[in-house]
């Protein structure tokens, strides 16, 4: 029988990132205090100020509190979650979706709504959790080179116009894939073996939800902590806008529209010294070369008390 873990006598703090998803988040803050508070020793409530550091803010609560509860999509869960795992003080996390995808949240199964996940943070059960390591950052769903973290940046634009909705990030990938003009030239070291690839886009996953929902292989490999490659064949925007329609449909598939290559280990290097990349929903320039890992059962993360399927 699993036994439910007991939040009675735990100092319990939330993060709660307001720029995820939409409103201020005051509504979600009361919840979380009105339904979490009364079932804890102590609660706290942070919420970051704008440009502050989100992982310094959660390693700071991380070594006041036993259990820190991540609010906001999955830029702000991978924070607390390079936090936790710098740590690795067996502090646990506790996991609120709050953005526009919120991939990590439906892997863990806490529930697709801050309410569901409330729920499992009552009757939720400790499970280590492994992530995806990139030079030593943190990633929860995907680490991404070429057109992706171009489409990042359009994408904050339109947010930042005409609000945080999923249609604009499918309209800034489109305008973004239109305007490709040049191919990433990478090299990837995988097993000891250097492969060379001229592409508008690479992947390294870690999401199995993601993975599925886009009718992609590699979520079994997520499963048994390994990381799944994807290439695109194509290098120029029109071969990858028919790439990016058939996997809108289901219809991609390896060999005509990507290769697909597996290791628990890789080293890509580009042909600049840094590079955009693209990190669950984050962007940033990294130098090169770019080491990729998994950090097996890095997290001790809450989920439901029952495991699906029981």
């Amino acid at each position: 029988m699993t036994e439910t873990f007991d939040l009675s006598g735990l100092r319990v703090a939330v993060i709660l990132n307001r720029k995820s998803g939409s409103g201020n988040g005051d509504d979600l803050a009361a919840t979380l205090e009105e339904r979490i508070a009364p079932a804890c020793d102590s609660f706290t409530l942070r919420r970051p100020e704008r440009g502050q550091n989100l992982v310094s803010l959660a390693a700071d609560t991380a070594r006041e509190h036993d259990v820190v509860i991540a609010v906001g999509g999955d830029g702000t869960q991978a924070a607390v979650a390079q936090a936790l795992a710098d740590a690795d003080d067996g502090t646990v996390m506790g996991v609120v979706p709050g953005g526009t995808f919120n991939y990590f949240a439906r892997d863990l199964g806490v529930g697709d709504t801050p309410e569901a996940a409330i729920d499992t943070l009552l009757n939720a059960r400790v499970e280590n959790v492994s992530v995806g390591d990139m030079n030593g950052k943190v990633f929860l769903n995907n680490i991404s080179l070429g057109a992706y973290p171009e489409i990042l940046e359009r994408r904050e634009s339109f947010y930042k116009r005409w609000g945080r909705r999923r249609v604009l990030a499918y309209w800034a990938a489109l305008r973004t894939l239109m305007d490709l003009r040049h191919p990433l030239h990478l090299t990837a070291v995988v097993d000891g073996e250097k492969r060379e690839f001229r592409t508008a886009l690479a992947f390294v996953a870690q999401s199995e939800t993601q993975l599925e929902s886009f009718g992609l292989e590699g979520a079994d490999d997520v499963r048994r902590d390994k990381l799944p490659l994807f290439v695109a064949k194509a290098e120029r925007a029109w071969p990858l806008i028919g790439a990016a329609l058939r996997l809108a449909l289901g219809q991609m598939s390896r060999g005509e529209d990507f290769e697909l290559i597996v290791s628990d280990h890789f080293i890509i290097n580009t042909d600049r010294p840094t590079r955009h990349v693209a990190h669950d929903g984050e962007r940033s320039r990294v130098p090169a070369p770019l080491e990729l890992s998994i950090r097996r059962d890095a997290l001790r993360v809450l989920v439901p008390a029952s495991p699906t399927g029981s």
